[in-house]
């Protein structure tokens, strides 16, 4: 089938390597835009890392300072309850056995 442009050898060779330069720009490292606010925006991070590290230490130095009791209380309170549902779970596994012995009794007197 021929074409309806006259293309010759020479321009198809051309077109090519137009192509190929095409996509080989693609690849090619582009100039960086340096932020004008990098300096500032890293003192912000740090002033603002110092303003946590601050609020952390201050907290930590409330709980040894006063709170000990309250942390004491606390772990008391959730061991006390931690006991609560192991006995809850006890109680209930003791039921469950104890309807099963009465099931089977109940199914041994039916047989008999």
């Amino acid at each position: 089938m021929s074409s309806p442009q006259n293309v010759g050898h020479a321009e198809r060779l051309q077109t090519a390597a137009r192509a190929k330069a095409a996509l080989l720009a693609k690849f090619k490292p582009k100039a960086t835009v340096t932020d004008p606010q990098f300096e500032d925006r890293a003192a912000l991070r740090a002033a603002e890392l110092a303003a946590v590290r601050k609020e952390r230490s201050a907290a930590r130095a409330l709980v040894r300072a006063g709170n000990i009791g309250r942390q004491e209380a606390l772990v008391e309170e959730a061991l006390a309850a931690k006991r609560g549902a192991r006995k809850e779970r006890k109680a209930l596994t003791n039921a469950e056995a104890k309807a099963k012995r009465d099931a089977r009794y109940a199914a041994r007197k039916a047989r008999a």
